[in-house]
């Protein structure tokens, strides 16, 4: 029988799931949007996603593809999987693509963005979605560190500790380069006061920096929020969240800016700073080549 193939864009609120990937006798959403399939067609299937964001990330972009033999329209499937899901994940758009499109493999770049919230008071609407920081920051140094990371390099001082990295090492040193090499096209640091948080064509209604009208901060309020936004062809496990916690440590004059060429070349975890909470960090958007994302 034939199969249609596949592509949501999904947003989500990661805080009350233990990641992406299905784990048994725990919330996830990749296992979620699985029992929500089923459900809706009678279809057991394993969605793929574009990558597994942690526990406690959200994503705004998250794509991930399937097969099913059901004959559904698109905007019907759509409409019943948002019926049936909890309110914390959203099917933004549903299309059939090509037989040969998978969310991870066709995937070539991604878009991230980690959100920290300073000032005396965190809103409780906001505090699910932004990492409080409360010590002074030099912005400007921050940017600095921030552009030392463009281009290609190899990212294993930013990457989640990998106990079997000397085994590996040992049986190919070649691969693990090329394994934890990454290439970034954009990195950098912004500063928004609360105020102007406000729905508009930039902050649309699934963007949580938009808070409501009696909980908005006024002009003259200190709080504000510092974004990170970086883009790359590829990112390894904690790379963002490393990133931002190295990048804090800058900010506060605990390294100097120019000290990130140094971790790079070392190659060791221990050489960056400590890895930023998970409740900060959004999965942008997913970028695909057109020839990948062409309608069935």
């Amino acid at each position: 029988m034939n199969k249609n193939h596949w592509k949501l864009v999904l947003a989500y609120d990661g805080t009350d799931f233990h990641g992406w990937q299905a784990q048994p006798g725990v919330p996830t959403v990749q296992g979620t949007l699985s029992d929500a399939i089923a459900s809706v067609t009678g279809e057991r299937v394993l969605p793929q996603g574009s990558g597994r964001t942690d526990a406690g990330v959200h994503a705004l972009g998250q794509v991930a593809s399937f097969a099913l033999t059901a004959p559904i329209p698109a905007a019907n499937l759509q409409h019943a999987l948002n019926r049936i899901l909890p309110a914390s994940i959203r099917v933004l758009a549903a299309e059939r693509v090509t037989a040969d499109f998978h969310a991870r493999h066709c995937a070539s770049g991604k878009f991230y963005q980690y959100r920290i919230f300073q000032g005396p008071i965190c809103s409780p609407l906001l505090a699910r979605y932004v990492t409080p920081f409360h010590w002074q920051l030099d912005l400007a140094a921050m940017q600095q560190a921030a552009e030392m990371v463009l281009g290609e390099h190899d990212f294993t001082s930013f990457a989640a500790t990998d106990p079997d990295r000397a085994t590996r090492q040992g049986e190919c040193n070649a691969d693990h380069v090329a394994l934890n090499v990454r290439r970034i096209e954009q990195s950098h640091w912004s500063r928004i006061p609360l105020s102007s948080c406000i729905p508009g064509p930039a902050i649309d209604a699934w963007n949580p920096l938009y808070l409501p009208g009696a909980l908005q901060a006024d002009a003259e309020s200190p709080s504000h929020l510092l974004t990170y936004t970086v883009g790359g062809n590829g990112f390894l496990h904690h790379m963002v969240r490393n990133l931002v916690g190295t990048f804090l440590d800058v900010g506060r004059g605990r390294i100097a800016p120019s000290s990130i060429i140094d971790i790079l070349n070392g190659q060791d975890r221990s050489l960056a700073g400590p890895t930023a909470p998970p409740q900060g960090l959004f999965l942008l958007r997913v970028i695909y080549a057109s020839k990948h994302c062409s309608e069935a």
